[in-house]
């Protein structure tokens, strides 16, 4: 296993999404579904893992979800650590449009998909809105960060959509530039570092590699 560089005493949050399900591979919106990893996502957390417990986490965080969660334990059979389970972590609760492909949604709702492309805050029917989501994040992303000590790294193991309000959150950024990130992939992970003068600080994003290492997800597991 190789080992990170990194100036002494910075502190460090990852952000890593759970690796792939069936529901992934069909483009289904998951929420809060309890959707288990399929075999290729179990695979992807396990050799992201062996990359990622070379930051040699002070504490992994994870959703209390059964995709993250198993996501999680691939980190801890490596590094030791407890897992802690913090619901703020889940994926947005996507109300009636779980279990449905956007087309499916479309096709059922076509008025409720067009405002759920348009931008607003708006509360899918049975659904979180978009701030909540946005505000429980930027919670435990900065609960972590209250925890760490000096030169330590905490991992937050989550969902792709929730993950990236919540990057947007915890900077208080406005929620559109959303739009500026590309999906994380499966198993991908952002790294936050704390800069001395300028404060936190993203110095990778929807990474499959670490820095100073040629290591990386083989690029025949499919990620998506």
């Amino acid at each position: 296993m190789s080992h990170v560089q990194r100036s002494p005493g910075l502190r460090r949050l990852v952000l890593w999404r759970h690796g792939q399900t069936d529901w992934n591979i069909q483009d289904r919106a998951q929420g809060h579904a309890d959707i288990t990893l399929n075999e290729t996502g179990r695979l992807q957390a396990r050799e992201a893992a062996s990359l990622l417990a070379s930051y040699a986490p002070a504490f992994v965080w994870s959703s209390d979800l059964v995709r993250a969660r198993h996501t999680a334990m691939e980190l801890l059979a490596l590094t030791g650590n407890s897992l802690v389970l913090d619901r703020r972590l889940r994926e947005y609760d996507v109300g009636i449009r779980q279990g449905k492909t956007l087309e499916e949604f479309r096709s059922a709702h076509p008025d409720l998909h067009q405002r759920f492309f348009a931008g607003d805050d708006f509360r899918m029917p049975g659904a979180e809105l978009p701030s909540e989501v946005s505000a429980r994040m930027a919670s435990v992303m900065r609960d972590a960060v209250a925890a760490l000590g000096e030169g330590e790294t905490a991992v937050l193991v989550g969902h792709g959509a929730s993950l990236a309000s919540g990057l947007l959150a915890f900077f208080d950024a406005p929620a559109h530039l959303r739009e500026m990130f590309a999906g994380m992939a499966n198993c991908a992970w952002t790294v936050l570092e704390e800069n001395p003068e300028r404060g936190w600080q993203i110095v990778h994003f929807n990474s499959q590699t670490l820095s100073n290492s040629s290591a990386a997800l083989s690029a025949d597991r499919p990620l998506g």
